[in-house]
């Protein structure tokens, strides 16, 4: 089975890799006079990705050609999911639009660029506190004669935080809200995300769009689990199964994959990973049959008499002891 490794990034990709849905989110948050200038109707979506290996787990992005005021452009999506924010996201923007603008260069053989919109998407712990332009961490900037500031390079990107907003604030369609709502609503108290899990599954039900919303309510349960370390399915299905019967059985299906997948990557990571994250997606009595297991293996108990004590099967239970003692 597939182990997703950043579940930040697949969610990311599936809801803005979709071009009904990116065009929704343009619709609605970019600045009008911008708005005014890009058909929205000529988004394409490209496969490129500029994103160094070691910060793959902290960015995502996404590149799409659109015509801006007439000619082809690109605007350059940047998912920052981190809990503190980089000091530096002015210069990996620069950084990321540069390539692209070289590898179009040395592929094209041209010797015009193309203009590119960045826009950055934020979710982190952490409020911002920067400006977004290259020239606010160019230090001492503001101190420079006009002379000289001329030949320092600067530009703006275009940044989104929705961690403050409510949910009378966001905007757009169902999966674009569910998106944001989810975005907004991860670091808040758990009384507050279950509501918001709550209300976007039912609105993926009255969506009704069969397979696609599965996917989409799979994507979105990995990112929670992953970004909460205190949020289990079982909190969600308890939350869900009486508002929403369908969401609660999709739930329920999708418990079982992960509780699979994680079993899966316990044994292989050991079970520091299974307790913390393959296990709490399980149903709880399991998952404290197990825990109950591996405490009675590293008290000295032995085979028979876990077995015994938990009801487990045996091959399950081999697997457990073994880990045990690792």
């Amino acid at each position: 089975m597939e182990i997703i490794n950043n579940p930040h990034d697949k969610y990311f990709k599936q809801v803005m890799g979709d071009k009904e849905t990116t065009r929704d989110f343009l619709q609605n948050y970019l600045p009008q006079g911008l708005l005014e200038l890009i058909d929205l109707e000529s988004l394409v979506i490209q496969k490129e990705t500029f994103i160094e290996k070691k910060l793959q787990e902290h960015f995502s992005d996404i590149i799409y050609r659109v015509k801006i005021n007439g000619r082809d452009g690109y605007l350059y999506l940047l998912f920052e999911h981190k809990s503190s924010y980089y000091k530096t996201t002015a210069l990996q923007v620069l950084k990321y639009i540069v390539s692209f603008w070289d590898q179009k260069v040395n592929k094209e053989n041209t010797s015009t660029l193309p203009p590119v919109v960045p826009l950055v998407l934020y979710h982190g712990k952490d409020r911002w506190q920067l400006k977004h332009d290259l020239a606010s961490i160019i230090e001492g900037i503001e101190d420079l004669p006009e002379p000289l500031k001329r030949f320092i390079p600067n530009y703006e990107y275009l940044f989104y935080d929705f961690s403050p907003y409510s949910a009378e604030e966001i905007r757009g369609g169902v999966e674009l809200q569910i998106f944001i709502s989810i975005l907004s609503a991860i670091f808040k108290d758990e009384k507050e995300l279950l509501a918001t899990i709550t209300r976007s599954m039912q609105a993926l039900e009255e969506l009704d769009r069969g397979q696609k919303a599965t996917d989409y309510l799979e994507t979105m349960v990995r990112y929670i689990i992953n970004a909460r370390d205190d949020m289990s399915y079982t909190d969600m299905h308890d939350a869900v199964k009486n508002v929403s019967p369908k969401g609660g059985e999709l739930l329920m299906t999708i418990a079982e994959k992960l509780r699979n997948e994680g079993i899966e990557i316990g044994e292989k990571k050991g079970m520091e990973i299974g307790e913390k994250k393959g296990m709490e997606i399980g149903e709880k009595k399991g998952m404290e049959k197990t825990l109950a297991a591996l405490q009675a293996f590293r008290e000295g108990k032995d085979f028979e008499e876990v077995m015994k004590l938990t009801g487990l099967e045996r091959d399950k239970l081999l697997k457990i002891q073994e880990q045990a003692f690792k």
